[in-house]
């Protein structure tokens, strides 16, 4: 029986080489078991799993995020201890085409899917992870886990995963009452997954580190901030040592000599320089000829450069492990705009406790309307008055900004603004759909968020009444392209924003991967990482951009990253400040400013954008962001020349944070590479 549906199941895999829509999907028989996709802001979506009478375990789900639609639907066929032996995934995804497929029978594997394909010798005990599909791929992989020895085993098309428990927790009051265990399964990404068991120790849920996209059966939403709280509690309870493990201790003055610096003051570097730091401060920037203080620590900088700790002014912050990511990446302060804020408030707790290893953190507080494309770590927001709440609110957390998102009501921005200012708060964000640029600049922005929103200037107004939906990603790509940056409406918002000293965070490195790739293209900003990533974390760069339409092409979605690109540069040109930002899991940033170097920035105007400029944005200019006698000691030591090749900067040796050393390579293996970078 078994060998006769593998074999219905790949037959079926083959006819569904065509895309499937979502009308021609599976339907969910009345008895399908029904989870929930949600977030703390909204519930997104149903995830609907069954057995079929052949026994084939299948899936249906449609969800949305912030405009972006999945529809899918999942069949498997499983073996011994769980394992798959067959599979066929389809539908769509913003990507496009969701096809895929895989087979194992008689110890050979063969697979397809959107992005990679091949045939391989493989154990039976093997386990093959899906590039996408539904979220019960999840609970087919932590089962399979449950199952084989050890909890431990080798996944296809490549890898090794094992399941640990992490905590048990009860919910449910009466006849409901029950017990779960939280575990973690590691191998997939750089921190551990976590995944929630029942009592029998079968799949029950799944919920983000940060609940930005969670899955729970139906019935059990109100669960959601319970259990995002209990696994939170355990995962922290590691973070004392690590940051004690990593973090070498103040044994007192440390002298850089013979370096090449990064003067972020002047935007230049200086060749063959001392740089002292004791007790936390820098505390003398000479030339090499002059002698370290008598008893200084000597780091001998020959063929490197030290530069300012630097900024990802985009970076939604994940669990304790993106700590550790970060730093090993030479980023020292990040500004996180938009997050679970609880969360939020209790990492700055206890990082001032000492209790956590992170980079300094510059928190805004995310407001979003109430709509089908409520963004997954915001606050809704149903009324102005909630809106200003939420504003003294996130004052009174210690916030430094609040971010506006694309769903938020547009009559509400003008007062929203005004309020922060009055509280001091840093105000930028996403472009409320119906509203262009200027209008929010008119309204009290300090800043735009994404680069495509600043281009929605010149997009039709078709494109801007949708922009908080897949319409500032297609609509972009569509019409970008043509849009001439020398006249208006793009030059007269330019003049605008150099005149009202308007901040710009571009992400471009977001757009490359959106609008550039196809899928099975390898994401560029993880390239130089080929190698040193989990394998099925290295697939899930490989997914592609955005899908293109048909009467558009992958070539005018990159004529329109190029004008894009170009963009940039023009704001440049005119003095309108430009940060760097990520929105992504942190290797971006080098990327970013190696795209800026491409757009026609010089390698110190683009490193600005990284470290003083970021800082003069936040407010603390006056204390960091550069290398100067009296600031904080936040310094990133690297191997080569980054005057002259700006990914040189992905070389981090060693990391002072507050004047305390940090050994690259060390912080590396804790954020789970497995080496140095090319």
């Amino acid at each position: 029986m078994k060998l006769v549906l593998t074999a219905a199941l790949v037959a079926a895999c083959t006819a569904a080489a065509a895309q499937t829509p979502a009308a021609a999907l599976l339907k969910p028989p009345p008895a399908a078991k029904i989870f929930t996709i949600l977030s703390l802001s909204a519930h997104h979506g149903k995830t609907f799993v069954w057995t079929t009478p052949a026994g084939a375990r299948c899936s249906r789900e449609s969800f949305n995020l912030r405009g972006f639609i999945n529809d899918t639907d999942q069949c498997i066929t499983l073996g011994a201890g769980g394992t798959v032996r067959a599979l066929t995934i389809r539908g769509t995804t913003p990507s496009g085409d969701a096809a895929e497929n895989f087979a194992w029978d008689h110890g050979t594997a063969r697979w397809h899917s959107p992005v990679d394909g091949g045939a391989k010798p493989a154990p039976p005990a093997a386990i093959y992870v899906p590039f996408g599909g539904t979220f019960d791929a999840m609970a087919v992989l932590f089962d399979a886990l449950q199952a084989a020895p050890g909890h431990k085993a080798a996944l296809l098309p490549s890898g090794q995963a094992s399941l640990e428990k992490l905590t048990e927790t009860t919910i449910g009051e009466g006849d409901a009452h029950r017990t779960l265990t939280a575990y973690e399964i590691t191998g997939l990404s750089f921190e551990p997954v976590p995944i929630w068991g029942d009592a029998s120790g079968h799949f029950f849920g799944i919920v983000d580190p940060t609940a930005g996209l969670s899955m729970l059966p139906q019935g059990a939403e109100g669960e959601l901030l319970h259990l995002q709280q209990v696994q939170a509690d355990a995962i922290k309870q590691r973070s004392p040592a690590m940051l004690k493990r990593l973090l070498q201790p103040d044994t007192g003055p440390v002298a850089f000599v013979h370096a090449k610096i990064f003067d972020a003051d002047k935007a230049t570097f200086r060749s063959d320089m001392n740089v002292t730091v004791a007790e936390g401060k820098i505390t003398a920037v000479t030339p090499s000829s002059a002698a370290p203080p008598a008893g200084a620590r000597i780091i001998d900088a020959r063929g490197k450069t030290l530069v300012p700790g630097l900024w990802d002014m985009h970076m939604h912050y994940g669990d304790d492990a993106t700590g550790p990511l970060l730093l090993s990446l030479g980023v020292t302060s990040a500004r996180d705009p938009g997050n679970n804020n609880a969360l939020t408030i209790d990492r700055a707790r206890r990082r001032a406790a000492g209790l956590l290893l992170s980079p300094h953190v510059y928190p805004s507080s995310l407001l979003d309307g109430k709509s089908p494309y409520t963004a997954q770590l915001g606050t809704a927001i149903g009324s102005l008055d909630e809106a200003v709440a939420a504003v003294r609110r996130a004052k009174a957390d210690g916030f430094t900004g609040v971010k506006i998102y694309g769903s938020f009501n547009p009559a509400w921005v003008a007062p929203t603004a005004a309020e922060a200012h009055r509280l001091g708060l840093h105000v930028h964000g996403h472009v409320p759909a119906g509203m262009r640029p200027l209008d929010a600049v008119q309204d009290g922005y300090d800043e735009i968020t994404h680069i495509n929103f600043v281009m929605m200037q010149a997009m039709p107004q078709s494109v801007v009444d949708h922009s908080n939906t897949d319409q500032r990603m297609v609509g972009i790509g569509r019409y970008a392209a043509d849009v001439d940056l020398a006249a208006l409406p793009i030059a007269g918002l330019v003049q605008t924003l150099q005149a009202r000293h308007i901040t710009v965070d571009p992400t471009l490195s977001v757009f490359e991967s959106e609008l550039v790739m196809e899928p099975g293209d390898l994401t560029p900003a993880y390239a130089p990482l080929l190698g040193t990533l989990p394998p099925e974390m290295e697939r899930s760069f490989r997914a592609g951009g955005q899908a293109v339409p048909k009467d558009s092409s992958r070539a005018q979605f990159r004529r329109s990253f190029a004008k894009l690109q170009a963009l940039v540069a023009d704001l440049h040109a005119h003095h309108v400040r430009i940060v760097a930002g990520t929105d992504g899991f942190g290797p971006e940033l080098i990327r970013e400013l190696e795209l800026y170097v491409a757009a026609g920035l010089t390698p110190a105007e683009a490193l600005e954008t990284a470290t003083l400029d970021a800082a003069r944005t936040v407010g603390v200019d006056r204390t960091t962001g550069s290398i100067d006698v009296g600031k904080t000691a936040d310094l990133v030591l690297v191997e080569g020349d980054p005057s002259k090749h700006i990914g040189d900067l992905r070389q981090t040796r060693l990391v002072m944070l507050g004047g305390r050393l940090m050994d690259a390579d060390a912080l590396r293996t804790a954020a789970g590479f497995s080496g140095r970078p090319k």
